[in-house]
C-alpha cells in the first residue's frame, strides 16, 4: 500500500481537513519505512550457517520494524481516543501496515534465527533416522531368535527319528534270535522222534549223536547268545553315548540361545555385551 492509497482512504473518511492532514503525516513515512525495508528484506537470504552479517542485518531489522510496529499502535491508541471515527480510520490504517509489516518482520526473524531454525531441523532428523534403526534392530534380533528356535527343533526331530530307528534294530535283532531258538527246538523235537522209533542200539547211537548234536547246538546257541548279547550291549551302550551327546547338544544349543537374549546392544558402539 502506498502513500497514495493512504490519501485515498482519508478523503473517504469524512473527516476534517485538518484531522485528515494531521492522520497523514502521522502514518505517512511508516508507509515510506515499510516500502523501504520490503524491498531490503527481499535482499536477505540465509543459507549457511556462515552468513553472520546476513543474520546480524535480519536481527537489526526485526528490532528496528519492532520499534516502529510499537509506535505505530502508541499512534493508533493516542489518535483512536479523539472520535470513533477516527479510531476506525485508524484501525484500517495500521491494521493495514502491520500487515505489510509482520510478514516482513516474521521474514527477518527466520533469517535471525537461521542456525536455530537449521540445528531444531536436524535434531529431528536424528532422532526420526534413530528411532528407524532401534526398529531395524529389533526387528533383525527377532528374526534370529526365530531362526534360533526352528534350528534346535530340527536338531531334536532329528534326534527322535535317530532313536527310533536304532530301536527297530534291537526289535529286529531280538525276533532273529527267538527264531533261531524256535528252529532249534523243531529240530529237536525231529531228532527226539528218529530216536523213538529206532531200537535200542540206533537210539544209543542216535542218542550219542543227538548229545553231540545238542552240545555242538548248545555250544553254539551260547555263542550266537554271547554275540547277541555283546550286540545289544554295544548297541544299546552306542545308543545311551548318541542320546548323552545329543542331550549335551540340546543342552547347548538352550545355553546358547539363553546367552543371546541376554545380550545387550550399546547404543552408541553397536556392541553387544553379555548381562551376568
Amino acid at each position: 500500500m502506498s502513500s497514495n492509497q493512504l490519501s485515498e482512504i482519508l478523503k473517504t473518511s469524512e473527516l476534517e481537513t485538518t484531522k485528515a492532514k494531521y492522520i497523514l503525516e502521522k502514518f505517512q513515512d511508516y508507509f515510506h519505512m515499510a516500502d523501504e525495508w520490503e524491498r531490503k528484506a527481499k535482499t536477505i537470504r540465509v543459507t549457511d550457517v556462515s552468513q553472520k552479517s546476513d543474520m546480524d542485518m535480519a536481527r537489526v531489522g526485526r528490532l528496528f520494524l519492532r520499534e516502529k510496529r510499537i509506535a505505530i499502535e502508541k499512534a493508533r491508541k493516542t489518535l483512536k481516543e479523539q472520535s470513533l471515527r477516527e479510531g476506525k480510520t485508524i484501525d484500517s490504517i495500521a491494521n493495514i501496515l502491520k500487515g505489510l509489516i509482520i510478514p516482513i518482520e516474521q521474514h527477518l526473524d527466520k533469517q535471525e534465527h537461521f542456525v536455530e531454525i537449521k540445528q531444531k531441523e536436524k535434531e529431528e532428523k536424528d532422532r526420526i533416522e534413530r528411532e528407524r534403526k532401534e526398529e531395524e534392530d529389533r526387528i533383525e534380533q527377532e528374526e534370529k531368535d526365530a531362526n534360533e528356535h526352528e534350528r534346535i527343533r530340527l536338531e531334536n526331530e532329528k534326534l527322535k527319528k535317530k532313536e527310533a530307528i536304532q530301536n527297530k534294530k534291537i526289535e529286529a535283532q531280538k525276533k532273529k534270535i527267538e527264531k533261531e531258538r524256535q528252529d532249534r527246538e523243531k529240530e529237536k523235537k525231529k531228532l527226539e522222534a528218529i530216536v523213538n522209533e529206532k531200537s535200542r542200539k540206533e537210539r544209543e547211537k542216535h542218542e550219542a549223536q543227538l548229545s553231540k548234536e545238542r552240545k555242538e547246538a548248545e555250544d553254539k546257541r551260547q555263542e550266537e547268545t554271547k554275540k547277541s548279547n555283546a550286540l545289544k550291549k554295544k548297541q544299546e551302550e552306542e545308543l545311551a553315548k548318541e542320546r548323552k551327546k545329543q542331550k549335551d547338544l540340546r543342552e547347548k544349543l538352550q545355553k546358547e540361545a539363553d546367552a543371546k537374549k541376554k545380550q545387550i546392544q550399546c547404543p552408541h558402539c553397536k556392541k553387544k555385551f553379555s548381562l551376568k
